[in-house]
């Protein structure tokens, strides 16, 4: 019953504009933030990995091995996706083009954010784009996604796979 009211009902789609256009701009405004103010992720990758230790460590084992090994070492280009991420990720949030997408890349930053031991506005961010992604298309009615989706081809045809004959 309530799958179908935020999928379908139009009050639903005006509240869910408003959280979309909140979340853009969360987002807009920290990318932008950090496109114009030198964003580095060296330090921020760094004491991530130092909250690995200790008895209640707040970033798991797995995940550090991921930051020192892969994210320290190629720093810059983390921090070009990071920065260019959240714009982009804004834009398309608060034009309500390709919606869920955007609300994709968003909640995936925010667990990443989380899993580095970084609070902050994630958790209420996370929430509030689960609720854009359970709403699929309802969530960008208001927005870009009205006019655009509806020119997209609905299925994507897959070669056919060969059976074995038995």
């Amino acid at each position: 019953m309530i799958n179908q009211w935020i999928r379908n009902n139009e009050k639903a789609a005006l509240i869910l504009t408003v959280i979309r256009v909140y979340l853009g701009y969360t987002w807009l405004t920290s990318g932008l933030g950090k496109v114009t103010g030198g964003f580095e992720v060296n330090g921020f990758l760094t004491g991530a990995i130092g909250k690995a230790e200790g008895a209640h460590p707040a970033v798991q084992g797995w995940w550090a091995i991921f930051l020192e090994q892969i994210a320290l070492p190629n720093h810059e280009l983390f921090a070009f996706l990071v920065m260019w991420g959240e714009v982009f990720a804004g834009i398309a949030l608060i034009l309500g083009l390709f919606t869920n997408i955007a609300a994709l890349g968003g909640i995936l930053m925010n667990f990443a954010f989380l899993f580095s031991g970084t609070t902050s506005t994630n958790p209420q961010m996370v929430l509030l784009t689960v609720f854009l992604l359970v709403a699929g298309a309802n969530a960008g009615k208001y927005g870009l996604d009205r006019w655009v989706l509806p020119h997209l081809p609905r299925k994507i045809a897959w070669p056919k796979r060969k059976t074995l004959a038995h």
